[in-house]
């Protein structure tokens, strides 16, 4: 079976202040929402525009305090993280589902864009990386390990 990509690169702005939460067992997570656009001209040569808001949640600590110290409503934004829809019950017992962009663990990206974020122009970035792990993972001869 091939191997499948599930990742979600986005550019835009933050609708409103983040929302962060705790949890029981110290872990926190930011919630927010960040619009894209698209503009057109119709037939008549007239502007369109379409934006699409985009749920994102981030579960990562260091990613977490970022967006709790830096990011404000209009912040323009790169997120790199990945799609995930879940399942909850309301107040009435009914299912609900939730499509969101998850930044978690070490595969999540944030970069601000723009100097209200506090980065004087410059683009400041967020992120984890696995370059540790994924040079342990492909430090070895692929045809030492063949079984036949």
């Amino acid at each position: 079976m091939a191997a499948s990509v599930n990742k979600v690169i986005l550019i835009g702005h933050v609708g409103k202040d983040p929302e962060i939460r705790s949890f029981s067992n110290g872990g926190k997570v930011a919630n927010f929402s960040i619009a894209t656009s698209e503009h057109w001209k119709n037939k008549q040569g007239e502007r369109q525009e379409k934006t699409e808001w985009h749920n994102i949640a981030v579960f990562n600590d260091g990613l977490v305090g970022v967006v709790e110290r830096y990011i404000k409503k209009g912040a323009k934004l790169y997120i790199e993280g990945k799609l995930q829809t879940r399942k909850w019950t309301d107040r009435d017992g009914n299912d609900k589902y939730t499509t969101e962009v998850v930044l978690q663990g070490y595969s999540g990206i944030i970069k601000m864009l723009d100097s209200r974020s506090g980065n004087d122009g410059s683009s400041r970035q967020a992120s984890r990386t696995q370059s540790a792990d994924t040079k342990a993972e492909t430090d070895f001869d692929l045809d030492d390990d063949i079984p036949f």
